[in-house]
């Protein structure tokens, strides 16, 4: 430490004791003492030399020394007679050190050649030892040579049997526990060049195998899904044999039948797939041996690549071939693709995921949804429509058992029904056209029980339970049935496309498709066919009945589709089940009945002209009526005894009303009219006769044909009424009655008072009664 004040240093020392290293130097004691101790000298050197005066250390020490050795020499005189007794004692110890170095010489020399033996017997030993350890590497490298050569020979037996997997196994063991461990390196080096070699050749073959699997595959696929698709319908049509029974067993209760035997059979109800046998072991193999090779992630992307490639090309509908002859390959090939993907999805232990079967089957769907929408819209027959769709429908409900959403394909189909039911339609159209216009319009006969239950039975056109006798004349003609059939045949094909689709409940959409049949089909070739203006009486009272039993058969038309819909009867008895058409039929026989009775009026005319042929004044009164009255009675019990074998009770009496109105017009008009220019009280006789026979005729037909039983009915006569009164009018004993209020609305409220007394004031009649009229008119 340097003082603040002044220039001299003080050095400590380890003990703690100050040294004053000012220009006197280096205390002596201090230096002695840190000797003495052991002490570390470095103090007192350093502050020697930053002093600038090492050669006082140097001094000290050598005077320190010389000390030390004043006092070695004073303790070495203090004890010399003790040191002088030491050394003799060496001396006695050296004289025994050499005979014991002379014993040592002759043991050594003993044991010398003691050891010479050893050695040489140790040498031969260690030979031996050495020559064991050889034989037992020697022996250790053979058997392992051997072992690699067993394995090696198992390998190539492996390869030769296509037991692949056990041939890597043994590579394995080669590579992993005796490559290393062969001594030759030869044959070390050989074995790591053909390790490699087998493995890559396995790879190879089974690649090989694989790749023939995969063209295997694709030409079986079709007959997979062709298998699986006729298992499909075979499925379908036990089910619907199934809803038959069930139906039969409803309608069997609802027509109160007690004894009702209930059957279901459950057996193969559920098809298995184990016939749909296919060979995936290369599929496992090629698998499994890449997984050993360390490749399966490669394997498994090309697997998936491949199979892509195949999906796309099987999604490529032929050109060369027509869409109809070629669409069941074409949805089968599909179908067999993805059972078999299915398969390697369960069994293959995640060769494919379920993400990447989900992809291809989107690209199949939207593949195949973009074909039928395309092959659809270039259909022109319904009935091509049908097949395809049916076995779409069918490929779906394969499909969907496997797990697959076929949906967006049942969606497709959905859109196609407004076009197949157009064509479907324009069939029917032309069906029903070339019926009507073969058809004689006469009533049908039926000689046979079968034609009976073919054609009224199978329609539920029959009127009474009762079998008829035979041969059974039908109040229709040859159309009815052939039309009801024809309508039966669309309600079938119908179904058949709506069902086994995206709706479970279409019984709504199949009664749309038949009202439009029955409004735009049927209704519109029955209008078009009546309104025929060179249409005959006969013809049109036919029709007119046809249309009776048309719309009586709109009833059977829904409950076949409610039945073939599988819809309980009972809602089909409601408002729910009654067909819109049955109404328009229903306007459609006004429109008929309308025709009929304008033809029938028309013909009627015809004969009633004939009344310009009578004698208005003859001498005396006709004793049977006028000659025209003979025709036309004629006529009307021909008509009659037609229209009420044919036409319904109150069509009848709609139309027989007309007739006999229409006479009464046709007479009171001649009477009003300007032809008669007089006439005398015979001429009206004659008149009242003919009424007399109209008015028979009226009352017989009233009672016979039961039109006495139709609820507000009232007697034919009252058709006949006009013509009636005017004649007793002129015939009437006093006339000027009829200016009577009372009397004119009792006897004669039919009469047009006005037209009645301008005829009489213009006539030129003879009838003396007439003259008291014509004055007070005047």
């Amino acid at each position: 430490m340097m003082n603040a004040k002044g220039g001299k240093r003080v050095i400590v020392s380890e003990n703690g004791d100050k040294v004053d290293t000012g220009m006197s130097g280096i205390d002596d004691s201090a230096l002695a003492s840190a000797i003495g101790n052991g002490e570390d000298l470095g103090p007192f050197i350093r502050a020697a030399f930053e002093s600038g005066k090492p050669e006082s250390l140097v001094h000290q020490l050598r005077n320190f020394v010389k000390k030390k050795e004043v006092e070695i020499e004073d303790l070495c005189k203090a004890h010399y007679e003790e040191f002088i007794q030491a050394v003799d004692e060496l001396r006695y110890v050296l004289v025994d050190a050499d005979e014991l170095k002379g014993g040592l010489a002759e043991e050594n020399s003993r044991l010398q050649d003691v050891g010479n033996t050893f050695l040489a017997k140790l040498d031969a030993l260690i030979e031996s030892h050495g020559t064991k350890q050889n034989l037992a590497h020697a022996i250790e490298s053979l058997r392992i040579c051997t072992t690699v050569l067993d394995l090696c020979l198992k390998v190539n037996e492996d390869i030769m049997t296509d037991s692949y997997y056990p041939a890597l196994k043994s590579l394995d063991i080669l590579e992993r526990d005796y490559l290393s461990r062969i001594p030759a390196k030869a044959f070390r080096l050989l074995l790591e060049k053909e390790i490699p070699i087998c493995r890559n050749h396995i790879e190879r073959k089974v690649s090989a195998e694989f790749n023939e699997w995969l063209v295997q595959i694709r030409s079986i696929a079709r007959e997979i899904g062709q298998r699986s698709i006729g298992q499909a319908s075979s499925a379908r049509i036990r089910e619907e044999d199934l809803r038959g029974g069930q139906r039969q067993a409803e309608e069997q209760s609802r027509s109160g039948s007690r004894e009702c035997v209930y059957m279901l059979e459950m057996e193969d109800l559920e098809e298995d797939d184990s016939q749909l046998k296919f060979d995936l072991t290369p599929v496992y193999r090629a698998y499994h041996i890449n997984t050993c090779l360390g490749l399966d992630e490669q394997f498994k992307e090309y697997y998936y690549k491949n199979r892509q490639l195949q999906l796309i090309s099987d999604l490529q509908a032929s050109s060369a071939q027509g869409f109809l002859e070629t669409h069941q390959t074409y949805f089968a090939q599909i179908a067999g693709f993805f059972i078999v993907e299915d398969r390697v999805l369960r069994s293959a232990g995640g060769l494919i995921t379920n993400a990447r079967v989900e992809s291809l089957w989107e690209t199949a769907i939207s593949k195949m949804n973009v074909v039928i929408e395309d092959q659809f819209s270039r259909m022109q027959t319904a009935n091509h429509l049908l097949l395809v769709k049916d076995y779409v429908s069918l490929l779906g409900v394969t499909l969907r058992r496997y797990g697959f959403q076929v949906g967006p394909l049942l969606d497709v189909l959905d859109t196609m029904r407004d076009k197949y039911h157009e064509l479907l339609l324009n069939d029917c159209r032309k069906r029903v056209t070339d019926d009507l216009a073969a058809d004689k319009y006469e009533q049908m006969v039926m000689r046979k029980e079968y034609e009976y239950q073919t054609n009224v039975l199978m329609f539920n056109l029959q009127t009474s339970d009762v079998m008829p006798a035979f041969p059974y004349v039908a109040p229709f003609s040859a159309s009815v049935p052939d039309c009801c059939r024809a309508v039966k045949d669309f309600i079938e094909f119908s179904v058949n496309f709506l069902s086994y689709g995206g709706h479970m409940d279409f019984y709504d959409l199949v009664k749309k498709y038949i009202d439009k049949l029955i409004i735009t089909v049927l209704n519109e070739a029955l209008l078009k066919l009546i309104q025929n203006p060179m249409l005959g009486v006969s013809h049109a009272m036919q029709i007119a009945a046809n249309m009776t039993v048309l719309e009586r058969a709109c009833s059977f038309f829904s409950e076949y589709a409610a039945k073939l819909c599988g819809i309980p009867m009972r809602l089909v008895d409601g408002p729910h089940g009654t067909l819109s058409g049955r109404a328009v039929l229903r306007q459609s026989q006004a429109v008929a009945h309308e025709q009929m009775l304008k033809l029938v009026k028309s013909k009627v005319d015809e004969f009633m002209l004939l009344t310009g042929n009578i004698n208005w004044t003859p001498d005396d009164p006709p004793l049977s009526g006028n000659e025209y009255l003979n025709d036309v009675t004629i006529y009307l019990e021909t008509l009659a005894e037609t229209a009420q074998e044919i036409l319904p009770l109150d069509a009848f009496d709609k139309m027989i009303r007309g007739v006999l109105t229409h006479i009464s017009e046709s007479i009171v008009g001649t009477l009003y009219g300007d032809d008669v220019k007089k006439f005398n009280i015979n001429a009206m006789m004659g008149i009242d006769a003919d009424l007399k026979v109209l008015e028979s005729f009226a009352d017989d037909k009233f009672q016979s044909s039961g039109l006495d039983q139709l609820p507000g009915s009232s007697n034919l006569r009252t058709c006949l009424a006009e013509a009636r009164q005017l004649v007793n009018l002129f015939i009437a004993s006093n006339p000027e009655l009829f200016l009577n209020p009372v009397i004119r609305e009792k006897n004669y409220s039919a009469l047009d008072a006005r037209k009645v007394l301008s005829r009489v004031v213009t006539a030129e009649a003879a009838l003396e009664n007439a003259e008291s009229i014509v004055l007070i008119v005047k």
